[in-house]
């Protein structure tokens, strides 16, 4: 028992423990929450005027991150399956950091629906029983069901090997590896049924066809690792984990496959749309050439295909791949080329022309930005401080009988 309870006292005083680079971050990261907390102030108490959403719009900032942040919990699952399916030695000793990144993508998750339905009190209605919960006929609920499962595999999982390493003992195989596989197959079905939210609205054809869940892991797949990428990186130069560059090789080519398709999806839905030319088109056009004056998106658009497209030529080349110098450079440009293309570029052309042929253009107002800002920077607070605790963990440094000493 006392084990049990000195695991949480000591991986967080560890996590909290840090350089001047470190606290420097955590410092920048509390600017937007405190924005965040500006902004939340005057939604709470003014309610969702403060934000540009309308009538025509009812989906914007909020849920654009939402739906692309699910696809980055999932991506977890591309670190965890090869340790443990294809007994990637080298993955499989810090795989454990693939669960941290999708605990604190599931939070941030929760963190813009909680915005995105004005007050954190009408939560209650998603609750099963207890709230009006439209199971199993409304999609939305499905998607509470299945998040919420990954984040207790993932919490379970994570904290499970953790605290085993750091008690000592041995993983009890037959408890753990189940769970694990369970987890990877759930990764899928997480923006399985995230895709499913939005196509099966046959009233928005910019999202009604059937290549959605696939464009949705594929995408992903590709954003995900990108970001773990990033970290790892970060983790390696900043600490003593040792993480081999077989890691990095691994990752960059799931990377580079998966955006490939997904760039194949993406203008293959192009040539379909625009070759036919029906009404079913117009919010394509519109995201790609805007449409009576109404051009907002166009930038946005044009901007993140071509930062996709760029970072999929660079990746294709292995001696650029395999510089680790350059690599981050390119995973960010990926990773906000996906955010462009499935939040700005996904959720908002849906919405304009509307199924009774409204044009409406929507654009965040600077009380949404800050709100957006801030639950990325609190998702990034979590990220840090379980990644820092548990490379302590991985390390030794964080071990019963040791810690604090």
């Amino acid at each position: 028992m006392q084990t049990k309870t000195r695991f949480p006292i000591d991986f967080f005083s560890y996590a909290l423990k840090g350089g001047a680079k470190y606290y420097a971050w955590l410092g920048f990261l509390s600017i937007f929450v405190v924005l965040w907390a500006y902004g939340n102030y005057f939604q709470l108490t003014e309610g969702m005027i403060i934000t540009g959403l309308t009538d025509q719009t009812s989906w914007g900032l909020y849920l654009s991150n939402f739906v692309f942040l699910v696809g980055v919990a999932a991506a977890a699952v591309t670190v965890v399956f090869p340790a443990y399916i294809y007994k990637h030695e080298d993955l499989h000793k810090i795989a454990v950091l693939g669960e941290m990144l999708a605990i604190a993508a599931v939070v941030m998750c929760l963190l813009f629906v909680m915005a995105h339905m004005g007050r954190p009190d009408r939560l209650w209605h998603i609750i099963p029983v207890i709230g009006i919960y439209n199971w199993p006929h409304s999609m939305l609920t499905w998607d509470v069901l299945v998040l919420t499962g990954y984040l207790i595999l993932n919490l379970v999982c994570g904290v499970y090997y953790l605290y085993k390493k750091y008690s000592g003992r041995p993983i009890n195989k037959a408890f753990y590896l189940p769970l694990i596989y369970v987890a990877c197959v759930w990764a899928l079905s997480i923006h399985t049924v995230t895709a499913f939210l939005v196509n099966t609205m046959p009233s928005r054809p910019m999202w009604h066809h059937a290549v959605m869940p696939i464009k949705f892991i594929t995408t992903a797949f590709a954003a995900g690792p990108a970001l773990i990428i990033i970290a790892f990186l970060i983790i390696r130069d900043n600490t003593k984990l040792a993480i081999p560059d077989s890691v990095f090789d691994i990752l960059s080519q799931i990377v580079v496959w998966c955006l490939g398709i997904a760039l194949f999806l993406i203008f293959s839905e192009i040539v379909t749309e625009f070759y036919a030319s029906t009404e079913h088109a117009d919010g394509l056009k519109y995201l790609v050439l805007g449409k009576h004056g109404l051009h907002k998106l166009v930038p946005w658009f044009w901007t993140g295909i071509t930062m996709m497209v760029a970072s999929f030529i660079l990746l294709l080349i292995p001696k650029v791949r395999r510089n680790l110098k350059v690599l981050p450079y390119i995973c960010a440009m990926l990773f906000l080329g996906i955010w462009i293309d499935k939040g700005m570029g996904l959720l908002l052309p849906g919405f304009s022309p509307s199924p009774i042929g409204e044009l409406s253009e929507y654009y965040p107002t600077t009380l949404e930005i800050f709100i957006t800002a801030g639950n990325w920077a609190l998702g990034f607070i979590v990220l840090t401080l379980l990644m820092k605790g548990a490379v302590g963990v991985i390390l030794g440094e964080v071990k019963y009988g040791r810690s604090g000493q």
